[in-house]
């Protein structure tokens, strides 16, 4: 999944029973300066008598009222910073695309579809082959750039309904939706060529980069430990290929 963006706050819309009230002339309350519905609208929204709605009476509603709002603004600056937090701790700290824990939830939800309506996904592990030689060549900074290349690569060539994440240093893994081992297949194809067109560039050098991968189709029931580990075992079968390489 890729990192959404952030919606900014949305202003709350009045909900309850004074939502569908007809808007009474404001009058002034002696306590505190605010502006308060008119008395008679508020004593019948309430339940309380016109007689009954004294001064006392008015200024204590004024202030329940001031209270629920700024009660209200926190729930919402408190539900704004829980998603906020959720977000950060799905990222990862390099790029802009999921993390391992995220993936692993992803992997669950996928399985659960799979259960309920029967629908195929596929899993494909990535594994940069060589990348510590690109550190030690290039630096640190070229083995980020290479990484952001190669996950812009994939984030480019993949739908909307798919998964990207970093599961490990160099090594990545995306959720095909309704794919089976075949079309994953093809779609890793194409990768390895988009690859081989497009490699990465550090200071106007061509930095050589390939990748090894493996595909595994999701199966209803089974654990998502189980599911990766089978991707990183087909990955390292097509690793140790010299053909397929």
């Amino acid at each position: 999944m890729k990192v959404g963006k952030t919606e900014g706050a949305k202003r709350t819309r009045a909900v309850g029973p004074y939502a569908d009230k007809a808007k009474p002339a404001a009058a002034i309350s002696p306590a505190s300066g605010a502006v308060a519905p008119a008395p008679a609208a508020t004593a019948s929204v309430l339940g309380i008598p016109e007689a009954e709605f004294t001064p006392r009476v008015r200024d204590a509603i004024m202030s329940l009222m001031q209270e629920v709002d700024r009660l209200k603004r926190e729930l919402d600056q408190t539900r704004a910073r829980v998603e906020d937090l959720a977000k950060a701790a799905d990222q990862d700290m390099l790029l802009p695309i999921l993390n391992r824990r995220a993936f692993v939830r992803e992997i669950t939800r996928f399985i659960g579809f799979s259960e309920r309506y029967g629908t195929p996904a596929a899993v494909i592990y990535f594994d940069l082959n060589n990348f510590k030689a690109v550190n030690d060549s290039h630096g640190h900074p070229a083995g980020d750039a290479v990484l952001r290349h190669f996950a812009d690569l994939v984030s480019s060539q993949i739908r909307e309904t798919d998964i990207l994440a970093r599961i490990g240093g160099d090594e990545f893994g995306v959720i095909l939706s309704h794919a089976t081992t075949e079309q994953a297949a093809n779609k890793a194809a194409t990768l390895v060529k988009s690859l081989k067109d497009r490699p990465p560039i550090w200071h106007g050098k061509r930095v050589p980069l390939t990748f090894s991968y493996g595909i595994y189709e999701l199966k209803a029931g089974e654990q998502p430990d189980n599911a990766i580990a089978g991707a990183d075992r087909a990955m390292y079968a097509h690793k140790n290929d010299p053909v397929k390489r």
